[in-house]
């Protein structure tokens, strides 16, 4: 089903889609996986946010079909996950990234994926949120130092603690643990505690609102998609996957069980 405007939106674990919805009135769809983008651009789309994606278990969004969407003249938004990810390599040729997750990989601070990755639980109970992403670790012991809670020095020793961890693992109970059993103050470690259930950032969070608003206001305003930046070749490949994306159906938007 096409929304009025056109707009749809790849979202899984970063948002709620309810709240999603009352930001923006969009099409939501699962994380984003190979050919998703391909499928879609049978149904014409104004534009198209993504923001979760899949990885690992299941092929990643390709480059390609994103900016098959491009040259085809659909405006392509990306922010706070695999979205983020795509944009700052894409942004040269015409998408549009959002977010400070995106400024941070398009300006070369960030460089891992497994920054944005994070596991969760299946979609029927809304994709709950089971790791924590690095990068909203890295924002929290950033404002927990500005603040005054912990010094810079015991959030730079954390930040490095969290980073070392699986992505799979990562979260505040075992980041305290294992920098308690690396020995840093206890009084500090027990002052961040108290802290991070009002002080904790969700930057990921933040920035999927931002694209949000940001595709709502180009909505509003009637702006045309940015224009193509680029030649878009045509290989043996490429014709292969379109051929392959119109024998499978496009994404709906209460499917996928995803794992980013």
């Amino acid at each position: 089903m096409q929304t009025p405007d056109g707009l749809y939106v790849f979202l899984g674990p970063t948002l709620p889609r309810p709240d999603a919805a009352r930001l923006l009135d969009a099409t939501y769809l699962p994380p984003v996986a190979q050919g998703d983008v391909i499928r879609l651009c049978e149904r014409k789309p104004r534009a198209i946010g993504i923001v979760d994606g899949y990885f690992e278990n299941i092929p990643s969004v390709w480059h390609k079909e994103i900016l098959h969407a491009i040259h085809q003249g659909v405006a392509v938004f990306g922010a706070s996950s695999m979205g983020a990810l795509r944009a700052a390599e894409l942004h040269p040729f015409g998408m549009i990234g959002v977010g400070a997750v995106f400024d941070a990989f398009r300006d070369g601070r960030l460089e891992d994926d497994d920054e944005v990755a994070v596991i969760h639980g299946p979609a029927e109970l809304g994709y709950p949120s089971l790791s924590e992403a690095m990068v909203n670790i890295r924002r929290t012991l950033a404002d927990a130092a500005q603040e005054g809670v912990v010094p810079a020095a015991t959030a730079r020793r954390l930040e490095a603690i969290a980073k070392a961890l699986p992505y799979r693992e990562r979260g505040y109970g075992r980041l305290l643990r294992v920098a308690a059993a690396e020995g840093l103050p206890e009084e500090e470690l027990a002052d961040l505690r108290h802290w991070l259930p009002k002080g904790r950032c969700d930057q990921k969070r933040e920035d999927a609102l931002d694209l949000l608003q940001t595709m709502r206001r180009w909505a509003a305003c009637g702006a045309p998609a940015p224009e193509a930046r680029f030649h878009f070749e045509h290989t043996a490949l490429w014709d292969r996957a379109l051929r392959d994306g119109a024998h499978r159906p496009a994404p709906h938007p209460s499917a996928g069980n995803p794992l980013d």
